[in-house]
């Protein structure tokens, strides 16, 4: 598979992530996301506005769905969704709801291994109920955390190799990366990259974090499909 970039729209306005997503797609970002901010704040409005304003682009919908997996599958999907995601936390039978609805609606299901204690079996275990790419996460709150507390820096970098040689299916490292450990993860066997929080979106301030974000992207994406 070949490599493909994301961006993470982790943004609270609509227009702000529109005006983001353009310049995203000007420099060559592959897909989309309707972050999870974007979702808290704009619902399926901003999906629906991001579908509007870009009706070939893939979007993915954040919605790290715990529950009501199929109904939240298929409101995303009729608002213009490609892509949704289902946490390894939640009960098998919302993965298979949320599979069952992604089936029934041509919509692929991302599934987020995030905060699980074995993240290369809660890969596998994923990949076994359907889903169709592995998100390799580790939380915002959690590396935070555990930083203040002892100063080890978590990354999803730690066990990559691992979940990718588990599963047989897509898998994409999220969370806390450097532009160049992004730039690297394909090396891993991850050939979906996601370019988010803190690199093009300040994690803190829910805002772009580079004034010169075209170049910033352009560059990533140059190096990553050269």
């Amino acid at each position: 598979m070949k490599s493909i970039v994301q961006i993470s729209l982790d943004l609270t306005d609509i227009n702000e992530a529109i005006d983001t997503a353009r310049i995203a797609l000007e420099a060559g970002v592959d897909w989309l996301e309707a972050g999870t901010p974007l979702i808290l704040a704009e619902g399926l409005h901003g999906v629906c506005a991001l579908r509007e304003e870009f009706p070939a682009t893939p979007i993915v919908a954040d919605l790290k769905t715990m529950d009501g997996g199929y109904l939240e599958a298929i409101m995303m999907a009729k608002a213009g969704a490609t892509h949704v995601v289902v946490m390894a936390r939640a009960h098998a039978e919302t993965i298979k709801c949320v599979v069952k609805a992604g089936r029934e609606y041509g919509v692929k299901v991302m599934g987020d291994n995030m905060a699980c204690d074995d993240k290369v079996a809660a890969s596998r275990w994923l990949e076994d109920l359907g889903v169709d790419y592995i998100v390799h996460h580790t939380g915002f709150d959690e590396r935070t955390g555990v930083f203040a507390e002892t100063g080890k820096r978590l990354s999803p970098l730690d066990d990559l190799k691992a979940v990718v040689e588990a599963v047989d299916i897509p898998v994409q490292a999220v969370g806390g990366l450097s532009i160049e450990e992004a730039i690297s993860t394909p090396q891993y066997g991850a050939p979906l990259v996601v370019i988010g929080a803190p690199l093009a979106i300040d994690s803190h301030a829910f805002s772009v974090a580079s004034a010169d974000l075209k170049a910033i992207l352009g560059e990533i994406v140059r190096r990553i499909q050269q």
